[in-house]
């Protein structure tokens, strides 16, 4: 597939607290970065899509530049900002009215001039006319023109939009990257915070993309990183670390937590990392019941292999521990588990081999011949059980959906039965243990979807014997 004509890339930059988020949120129409009154809290780099203007552009949103109170963070951060400005075509200098005029903007501005980029100059916090004087002290930043906006009421921002649509470079001019590719495999990394999400994505990349720390809950808000490999177009969401709701921090964590969770479902594809120094643990059982809950095709990676190595010695074979890993958390039995090392690289290739192999599973079909004796089977050697006096039968089994373009989604089997209230969970686990038994399609959920069986009279009109499946019959679906 040929990618479309690429977009403009327009970066948003400036010091912590000055509005970029709440700019980046009003651009875009929508609550992506998180907004809040504590300085620094976006830290990675994020984008969307602006389609407010007659033209669309891809708009970033960087970490605050020079971060306050976290000396660790704040070279990093500002190499994610220079990035920005390295990869962008316009930049947005954002500044704070009422906080007035800093060092910190000055030596921003001059890094932006070095930048020798276009540069728009936007005042925010300009609530009301009344603070319209504010402005005149950044007169000797000599960026022209300058526009005064207030991002947390909508003030000014149809003037801004004209002048990035103005400001934007031509098609033609615009060099060909990767980040409006289309088509890709979405794969969201998803842990506990610490356990290594930014560093296997960093290891994948090559580049530090997203910022890794030692400082747990780096990433707060999920970054989509867009990347080819041998013609094969991936966007990995790194996402932030997530922790128990009762245990956040401030409502920073509460709102990272929901977009971790929204990841999730709008991944094609789940990574679960685990630290194999700390085990599996509580948090990482409820984190696989999200993305079971989800029912999203999931590969589990155990990470740190480095660390155990040292401190276990060859003791634990990795065999060993992928098996414990696998027991504990047996509800995603059906993910592949594989041991990485992503601060020294080890195994990290073997991720995109088990993608492969999924995407291979989800090219099997079992016939419906097969299919049928294959549950006809499982009914006599373990019947249902009693419930009320009736018990669960099967009139016919079919898999849902074709496989001339496989999804990398949960796969669906059909059953038509007496009365779908009589399967139990126990049964249903039983029946999906049967079909992997015949096909295991590893990586991939299994939805069991059951029909109630038309009645007589339905049949009698539909020209079909009484008793015979209605394979076209559409009822209410009840996963299973």
């Amino acid at each position: 597939m040929s990618d479309a004509s690429p977009m403009p890339d327009v970066a948003i930059v400036g010091r912590p607290n000055v509005g970029k988020s709440a700019l980046f949120n009003r651009l875009v129409g929508r609550k992506i970065a998180i907004v809040h009154d504590q300085p620094g809290i976006t830290r990675d780099r994020i984008s969307a899509i602006c389609n407010r203007g007659a033209r669309p552009f891809t708009l970033w949103d960087t970490g605050g530049v020079l971060g306050v109170g976290e000396r660790e963070l704040s070279g990093q951060v500002r190499r994610a900002a220079e990035e920005a400005l390295h990869d962008s075509d316009l930049l947005l200098f954002v500044v704070d009215a009422k906080e007035g005029l800093s060092p910190i903007d000055e030596e921003l501005a001059r890094m932006l001039r070095k930048a020798r980029k276009p540069a728009v100059l936007v005042i925010n916090k300009i609530d009301i006319e009344k603070h319209e004087p504010l402005a005149a002290e950044f007169d000797s930043l000599g960026f022209e023109p300058s526009f005064l906006i207030s991002a947390e009421h909508d003030r000014g921002i149809s003037e801004l939009l004209s002048e990035i649509e103005r400001r934007l470079p031509s098609p033609a001019n615009i060099e060909h990257r990767t980040s409006n590719i289309e088509g890709q495999i979405a794969i969201a990394i998803v842990g506990r915070p610490n356990v290594g999400k930014s560093s296997l994505i960093n290891s994948i990349v090559r580049r530090e993309r997203a910022i890794v720390s030692e400082l747990p809950g780096t990433t707060r808000d999920a970054i989509d990183i867009l990347y080819e490999r041998d013609g094969r177009k991936f966007v990995f969401i790194d996402t932030a670390g997530i922790r128990r709701r009762g245990k956040h921090s401030s409502s920073v964590e509460v709102f990272s937590v929901m977009r971790a969770e929204r990841s999730i479902r709008r991944a094609d594809v789940c990574v679960l990392i685990v630290d194999l120094t700390m085990g599996v643990t509580a948090q990482d059982k409820r984190i696989a019941g999200l993305i079971q809950k989800a029912r999203k095709p999931a590969i589990i990676v155990l990470n740190k292999w480095d660390l155990v190595r040292q401190r276990r010695g060859e003791k634990q074979t990795a065999r060993q521990l992928i098996e414990e890993g696998s027991e504990r958390i047996f509800f995603l039995e059906y993910a592949p588990a594989l041991i990485t090392s992503a601060l020294t690289g080890q195994n990290v290739e073997k991720l995109f081999a088990s993608i492969e192999i999924i995407q291979r599973a989800a090219r099997q079909r079992i016939g419906t011949g097969v299919l049928n004796r294959l549950m006809r089977q499982a009914f006599e050697a373990n019947p249902p059980p009693m419930v009320k006096g009736r018990r669960l039968k099967l009139f016919y089994a079919t898999q849902a959906g074709g496989k001339e373009e496989p999804q990398l989604q949960s796969l669906e089997f059909v059953l038509f039965v007496n009365d779908p209230r009589l399967m139990n969970e126990t049964y249903r686990r039983y029946l999906e243990a049967r079909i992997r038994k015949a096909e295991p399609y590893p990586g991939l959920p299994i939805t069991l979807t059951l029909r109630p069986r038309t009645g007589p009279r339905h049949n009698k009109q539909s020209g079909r014997r009484p008793g015979q499946a209605n394979k076209q019959h559409i009822g209410r679906k009840r996963h299973v």
